[in-house]
């Protein structure tokens, strides 16, 4: 069992269990969950859908707004999932629903790579927002999409500067980057490549220094992890790894991801941050690398950049991206007129409305008090983690790292029954109960989620 999969996803959660009656000013749960109305639909999209999309907790989204999310029989859910870290800005926020409305209205909603001004003021707001000397902004539509790009050019460039052996990717065991066949090439789950067969031996993985489960996190792992795959380091094109990982909320040592960015500066290797949950205030700072101190070469950046809509960017430097001549590396639906207003509001509602100085402080109190239920329930936490608005809790079986899905799952069935929405369980072995409320998310609002996961995690361990 890896990353995403958990007993959530089995039949029975579509039978309703008794109902628990919430009523708070984030709240509001009046019905059984699953709501006996909604199952017949929920039937459906099983019957319909394919089996894998059948794996998170039963509940109907109607609407959402804020903070919080709506089904259509009365329920209200404080959201602590962003919907997967999208809405980063919040739901439906105003001015990105406006501005989205009146591309609409205005009469271009598609208009492939002919450029449009929309599409202009929003690449020049991305790239205002990028650290220095990441200049150009190719915008696309999924995570899995930018992910890919960035290895076409970190292969591209290792052609150029080097002979035809400098093409092999190095990233991290337990990272993902998407699910589509590059992606999961470069991704650290091997369980999610057998269907491709035939893996490209030119991308190897090396352990993540997290300090949980790869306790050894000195940089002397990353070269020996590299001699013992019988990579040179001048067959490197380039290292790419998720700023945390997104099956926990952890980053790596400093002083490991300072000696990455010498040592890829040594081999003209690019080094790329896979920013499509931690980027646009998500972790605290604007860009999660900002935590080591380092700069990127590229930056895949996607879910948080319109709070809603799909979109997608790669920002890096000039002579990465312009690699490729006119018409050779475009996308249908780049700059989408209605998706990048979206996200030009998204992007200034971020900045104007402090919100990653919010996330910040979101960060301390999750800090603090996932620390505290750490220490009350020590056996079946492993770690507890925060940093910015994303957090985590691995659930592992008393005395050991093992994972423990069951558990997870208990825990975040216990907080949807009490109005307090979470995705399903991911990470290794589907163990981690992930927090990533919105970042406008208000301290009031924020305790209150605490107190309801210390109610499920005081059910579910009993």
């Amino acid at each position: 069992m890896e990353y995403g999969e958990c007993p959530m996803a089995s039949a029975t959660a579509l039978q309703p269990r008794e109902v628990t009656h919430v009523q708070t000013k984030y709240r509001r749960i009046v019905t059984p969950i699953p709501v006996p109305d909604s199952v017949p639909i929920l039937e459906s999209l099983r019957k319909h859908e394919p089996l894998s999309m059948g794996g998170q907790p039963p509940v109907l989204w109607d609407r959402a707004e804020g903070i919080c999310v709506y089904d259509r029989w009365g329920n209200q859910w404080l959201d602590w999932s962003s919907g997967v870290l999208v809405a980063n800005a919040g739901h439906s926020h105003p001015t990105v629903k406006q501005a989205a409305l009146d591309q609409i209205n205005h009469g271009l909603m598609h208009n492939y790579c002919f450029p449009s001004e929309v599409r202009g003021r929003l690449i020049e707001e991305l790239a205002g927002v990028a650290p220095e000397g990441l200049d150009k902004v190719f915008l696309l539509t999924t995570g899995s999409e930018a992910t890919e790009c960035a290895i076409k050019l970190m292969r591209q460039h290792g052609r150029t500067v080097g002979d035809r052996n400098k093409i092999t990717i190095v990233s991290f065991v337990n990272g993902f980057h998407g699910r589509t066949m590059g992606s999961q090439m470069a991704g650290g789950w091997p369980g999610q490549k057998e269907w491709i067969v035939n893996l490209d031996p030119a991308m190897v993985q090396v352990p993540f220094p997290d300090g949980f489960r790869q306790t050894d996190t000195s940089f002397d792992v990353f070269l020996k992890s590299l001699e013992q795959a019988g990579v040179k380091p001048e067959q490197v094109a380039g290292v790419m790894l998720e700023t945390y990982q997104g099956g926990s909320a952890k980053l790596a040592p400093v002083p490991y991801m300072k000696q990455l960015r010498q040592w890829c500066d040594k081999h003209d290797a690019v080094l790329t941050f896979d920013e499509v949950q931690a980027g646009f205030g998500r972790t605290g700072k604007y860009w999660a690398f900002e935590h080591y101190g380092i700069q990127a070469d590229l930056i895949c950046c996607g879910k948080g950049i319109s709070s809603g809509l799909p979109l997608s960017a790669v920002i890096g430097r000039a002579h990465l991206l312009d690699q490729f001549p006119p018409g050779s590396m475009t996308s249908t639906h780049t700059g989408n007129p209605v998706c990048a207003a979206a996200a030009l509001a998204s992007v200034r509602a971020i900045k104007h409305d402090g919100l990653v100085e919010n996330a910040r402080k979101i960060g301390e109190v999750l800090a603090t008090e996932l620390g505290r239920l750490k220490q009350r329930f020590n056996g079946p936490i492993g770690a507890a983690d925060a940093l910015g608005a994303v957090a985590t809790l691995q659930m592992v079986k008393p005395g050991t790292t093992e994972p423990d899905n069951t558990l997870a799952a208990k825990v975040v069935m216990g907080c949807i029954e009490r109005g307090l929405l979470m995705f399903a369980p991911v990470g290794t072995g589907g163990g981690t109960v992930k927090i990533a409320p919105p970042l406008i998310t208000p301290p009031d609002a924020l305790r209150e989620g605490v107190a309801v996961l210390e109610e499920s995690l005081e059910e579910a361990i009993q």
